[in-house]
């Protein structure tokens, strides 16, 4: 019966329609966020539901093959554009890492945000829509569209909210992104009017288009131009630079949805559709691919370890963790394509929690440079231990969340690319080394300043006590995600989808 509703437009329009609900209190502070929040937990407890079912939908037939659920209709057939959207194993992850970021975000922000909030949660609702779009869309017009959606939101959070350079930030962000957009644009039309060419079907869908006979040299440019575009939202080295000031001048919870979304849209979007629709130029690319990969772990990691502001720090440490993530992509191979699929996920539940306790502590000491801190153990010990936890997932210590994507695509890429896995090992030691030194100088350092620093509220303690089981759930037992995306994961590589 789950098939007999529109779920996936439910869950892109959900959040629309929550903006509507804001209406009515857009002045008042203190009634906006419980609604803004309420449409938020909706659109989590939705996620979730289908996820407890997903086992029963994949013994239906599906609609679209490959698929859990599909929804198609008409929307402009002047130029063959379809509302066609799809959920499979790997959708339906991200759409419950987007419902999950949102709800922390929000709650994160419930006390920051003192001025225009009622324009910030209509923002950060329409942001949620967008991403999910992005997450569902199989039509490419359509993919574009909430791909242009979500980055308009993040455009204004960190112009209007975000501190320091946020000017210099918010442009710089604007013309990295737009540049990347652009150039996909163009590939999306011309591929269009080359399936137009070969079958005399006007179509953006994905489906159709896999079936688009291409030559190699096609290939690459059009391989190039969405490279490029999810490259830069990735974002891979040298295309990384407006990452770490994004992150750093933008309110945590711009933060915590770059880290815990933003990015994955890219390589969430090289999966979708760079890969499957051009196989023979992303082949072709996969040394180019390994080097960037692999350059971004390694030079990240220098440079986080140089880093004197925690909000900094973890900006570059998230290029190269999203490093290991793009190596799974280049290996092409199930084990490691699956360790970089839940590495995404890994990577926005830990990063993200980090980002909230950055955020945290730079509420109430109003700084968040290293050397400002020390002996926090003894002081807010609460906090302490909350940051030692997330570190100690993020540089991957085994029974914890990233220990798990990190192996497996390490261990799937050794099959194919040996010397690559190895190199790749290096940023696991970098990633060791400027962890223990953050933990080592904040929590157990000597005091250097005398801030008085109240530890985690009730809201603090729920917010990370949450993400903490998660992230422990996902460690010791990955089963079941990994279960998720196996059938969806074969499908791709073997060019079923």
């Amino acid at each position: 019966m789950l098939t007999d509703y529109p779920l996936l437009t439910i869950l892109i329009f959900l959040p629309l329609a929550g903006c509507l609900l804001l209406l009515p209190v857009w002045n008042c502070r203190v009634s906006a966020r419980p609604v803004a929040l309420g449409v938020a937990l909706v659109e989590l407890a939705l996620s979730a539901w289908l996820y407890a079912g997903w086992r029963d939908l994949a013994t239906l037939p599906p609609k679209l093959p490959g698929y859990l659920l599909a929804e198609d209709a008409p929307w402009i057939p002047a130029f063959g554009i379809r509302y066609t959207l799809g959920l499979d194993g790997i959708s339906l992850l991200m759409v419950m890492l987007t419902a999950l970021t949102f709800c922390i975000a929000l709650l994160v922000s419930w006390n920051s945000i003192r001025e225009k909030t009622g324009l910030f949660l209509t923002l950060m609702l329409i942001m949620e829509a967008g991403i999910m779009g992005v997450f569902l869309a199989l039509d490419l017009a359509l993919f574009y569209l909430f791909w242009e959606v979500m980055l308009i939101p993040m455009f204004f959070l960190i112009g209007i909210w975000g501190h320091g350079r946020r000017i210099y930030s918010t442009i710089k962000f604007f013309l990295f992104t737009m540049f990347g957009s652009l150039l996909m644009l163009l590939a999306i039309i011309a591929l269009q009017l080359l399936h137009i060419q070969q079958t005399g079907i006007m179509t953006f869908g994905l489906q159709e288009l896999l079936r688009t006979q291409l030559p190699a040299g096609v290939q690459l440019w059009l391989f190039g131009a969405f490279f490029l575009a999810f490259a830069i939202k990735f974002p891979l080295f040298p295309l990384h630079t407006w990452l770490p000031d994004a992150h750093t001048d933008a309110p945590t919870a711009g933060s915590i949805v770059l880290a815990g979304l933003l990015l994955k849209t890219g390589s969430y979007g090289l999966i979708r559709f760079g890969y499957p629709l051009f196989p023979l130029a992303a082949q072709a690319l996969t040394p180019l691919f390994y080097t960037l990969a692999l350059t971004g772990i390694i030079y990240a990691s220098l440079v986080a370890f140089a880093q004197q502001d925690m909000k900094r720090l973890i900006a570059y440490s998230s290029i190269g963790h999203m490093g290991y993530v793009a190596v799974g992509i280049a290996a092409w191979q199930p084990v490691a394509l699956s360790g970089s699929i839940l590495q995404m996920a890994n990577h926005g539940v830990t990063t993200g929690a980090l980002f909230c306790l950055v955020g945290m502590l730079d509420e109430r000491a109003h700084t968040r440079e290293i050397s400002a801190f020390g002996g926090l153990w003894g002081k807010i010990p609460q906090y302490s231990f909350f940051f030692l936890f997330f570190s100690l997932a993020s540089l991957g210590l085994p029974g914890l969340n990233n220990f798990v994507g990190e192996f497996l695509v390490l261990a799937g890429t050794m099959k194919k690319a040996p010397l690559v896995a190895a190199l790749a090992f290096i940023g696991i030691v970098l990633t060791l080394i400027y962890t223990v030194r953050l933990v080592q100088e904040l929590l157990f350092q000597k005091e250097r300043q005398h801030l008085p620093l109240a530890d985690l509220s009730a809201r603090e303690i729920f917010i990370l006590t949450l993400l903490a089981l998660i992230d422990l759930w996902m460690g010791m037992h990955p089963a079941p995600l990994l279960d998720l995306i196996h059938a969806p994961v074969q499908l791709l590589i073997g060019g079923g989808l």
